[in-house]
């Protein structure tokens, strides 16, 4: 009899799938009795986004929500996702820092670390395996799925044996993009049980419509380990119910003996939290087989329609969707997971958006074909890779071999902000957005996002919120009405006070502030109301709403064409924004950590006499 084990990702996969991961730990923990009683193999609970959304969206401490998860699941095996050399940032780390946060996280209360590479370069894996199993805790090595004209069976079993070489305690296969179907999973278990001596494990997302049916066939094969989510959290981009495949095999030789009572029990309390979170909720939600052809994870979708909506470029999505295979084949088709998704994805929206391929190149894309990341898995556009990298070397040895220790810098750049060494992983993983929430948290002023803008009512007439925060391209901001000019104006002036700083808006009632985007529409001209629309040749304009993480040139400054003026950030990626012409820059509409919308000018060049 092969009892089969399962491991529910309620905690964080089923939400980072369908509500961009924004389940506070306050509505987490009522429901940890429960989950704690029923018998699961292991709980996910950490990594992936959450710790990212902990700290951008709701202002709470990553590592204290795993120590209050810890105490409250006591019986039960939590698990985390880590991405390697990369950890849970999108930039590789230096081994100190890798090791300190695995450490770290095994005594805060992680039990099993799965470990993956968005290359399955296995150079990538080696030290995060070896420091969790330093830690005694269960290390689990993954195999990323995808199809390719140089993926195969073949080629993961090769790495299954890789990594059970590296001293893994089980391996899992990761279908990020649910592109498994039922008879390729038969022959790839059946390949690794022939090949591997190891527990193996099969996370498959639900995107396409076929993983409970691949799922049976992985158990039939001899893999004894699943992994669902309770049924009002599952189908669409997250996983298969739990409460289906425990009945689907109860009674058999793979019986998962839990109760299927007590999964009622505490699924009727996730359905109810759900509905407090529906403003969260992607539009693309139900099966989606268009990720056969264009082999786009779930969580990317939701990414690309925020990015493309801002940009009131939504309907083009489907263009952006053709364009992403492109991108993919011109990088080596890397598999699409975190964070090699972004990584095309963003670059697919600026291919798409400018109508010009590769006018504009992440930094990141610049990074990968240089081997930033690591062995793609097959050969890159030459043409490409010489237009981003220029004479610059490429990187062939493991990318970290080339990182001196950084674990002492950084907690000398953080200083007195970090109580220990948790906050300086923080930083270290998000140097800006983790740097805001300590300093925020040192002022006391930790304001997590609102759920739903509520309005008042006083003498029948709806009045908006005069304290709240509101999201836009990202971010976070916190926004306080302080006053309001006469009612009997056409055109009333309001004033906010926008992250500390006061502002003035000026609308014609207070119900566009409310009705036309909320106080978004506030914030958004409060950011852009001073900045002049492109008209000049020398104008430098940004394709999509962005951040801007640096600005490179001064007023007076002589720049050459094509020359870095600024550095912005959108979907989580770098890139950097080139002089239109060579001139003298003439002046500068934006500072560092502002936020930037196209049609604006954000610097000016003149042409040189």
């Amino acid at each position: 009899m092969q009892k089969v084990y399962i491991t529910d990702v309620i905690l964080r996969d089923a939400h980072q799938s369908l509500i961009a991961t924004r389940l506070r730990t306050e509505d987490l923990l009522p429901a940890c009795a429960m989950l704690d009683d029923i018998g699961y193999w292991s709980l996910e609970c950490w990594g992936g986004a959450t710790f990212d959304a902990c700290l951008r969206f709701l202002k709470e401490d990553p590592w204290e929500r795993l120590i209050k998860l810890k105490a409250a699941l006591p019986n039960t095996r939590l698990q985390m996702l880590v991405r390697g050399q990369n950890l849970l940032g999108y930039r590789h780390y230096s081994d100190d820092v890798v090791r300190t946060f695995i450490l770290k996280a095994a005594e805060n209360g992680i039990d099993v670390f799965r470990i993956f590479d968005a290359l399955n370069d296995i150079r990538n894996l080696k030290t995060a395996i070896e420091a969790a199993k330093e830690t005694g805790k269960h290390a689990q090595g993954t195999i990323c799925y995808t199809t390719s004209p140089v993926h195969n069976v073949q080629g993961f079993v090769a790495l299954g044996k890789d990594l059970a070489n590296l001293g893994c305690d089980s391996l899992a296969i990761k279908d990020m993009a649910g592109l498994l179907t039922p008879y390729v999973t038969s022959e790839l278990v059946n390949a690794l049980k022939d090949a591997v001596d190891l527990p193996l494990h099969l996370h498959s997302h639900a995107t396409s419509g076929l993983a409970e049916m691949c799922q049976l066939k992985a158990i039939e094969a001899g893999c004894a380990h699943i992994d669902t989510a309770l049924s009002s959290w599952s189908g669409g981009t997250s996983h298969p119910p739990t409460e289906s495949m425990v009945i689907a095999l109860r009674g058999t030789d793979y019986d998962t003996g839990l109760d299927l009572n007590k999964l009622q029990e505490v699924n009727s309390y996730f359905a109810e939290i759900r509905k407090k979170y529906r403003r969260f909720e992607s539009e693309f939600t139900g099966i989606d087989t268009q990720v056969h052809v264009y082999q786009v994870p779930g969580g990317m979708i939701s990414n690309l329609a925020n990015q493309l909506r801002e940009r009131n470029a939504l309907d083009r999505i489907g263009e952006v969707y053709k364009e992403i295979p492109e991108v993919r084949k011109d990088l080596g088709y890397p598999p699409l997971v975190t964070p090699t998704s972004q990584i095309v994805g963003t670059q697919a929206v600026l291919n798409v958006l400018t109508g010009k391929h590769y006018e504009t190149i992440t930094n990141e894309v610049k990074r990968y074909l240089q081997g930033g990341y690591g062995k793609a898995p097959a050969p890159v556009n030459e043409n490409l890779q010489k237009r981003a990298i220029g004479k610059e070397e490429i990187i062939d040895c493991r990318p970290a071999d080339l990182l001196k220790p950084e674990f002492d810098l950084l907690r000398q750049e953080i200083g007195p902000l970090a109580r220990n060494d948790e906050d300086v992983l923080s930083y270290a993983l998000f140097p800006e957005v983790g740097k805001k929430f300590l300093e925020q948290r040192s002022a006391g002023a930790l304001i997590p996002e609102v759920l739903e803008l509520e309005l008042t009512e006083a003498d029948g007439v709806k009045k908006a919120p005069t304290e709240f925060n509101v999201a836009l391209h990202g971010e976070s901001y916190h926004v306080k009405v302080t006053g309001a000019g006469p009612k009997n104006q056409m055109l009333r002036h309001f004033y906010f006070s926008v992250d500390g700083v006061p502002e003035e808006i000026v609308v014609e009632t207070l119900d566009e502030i409310v009705l036309d985007g909320g106080a978004q529409g506030a914030v958004t001209s409060t950011i852009a109301r001073k900045r002049p629309r492109p008209s000049s040749p020398g104008d430098v304009v940004v394709s999509m709403p962005c951040n801007i993480l640096d600005v490179m040139v001064k007023i007076g400054q002589h720049v050459a064409a094509g020359q870095a003026v600024l550095v912005t950030e959108a979907m989580k990626m770098e890139t950097e924004i080139t002089a239109p012409i060579a001139g003298l820059v003439k002046a500068i509409h934006v500072v560092k950590g502002e936020a930037a919308n196209p049609d604006e000018v954000l610097i000016e060049i003149v042409a040189s006499s």
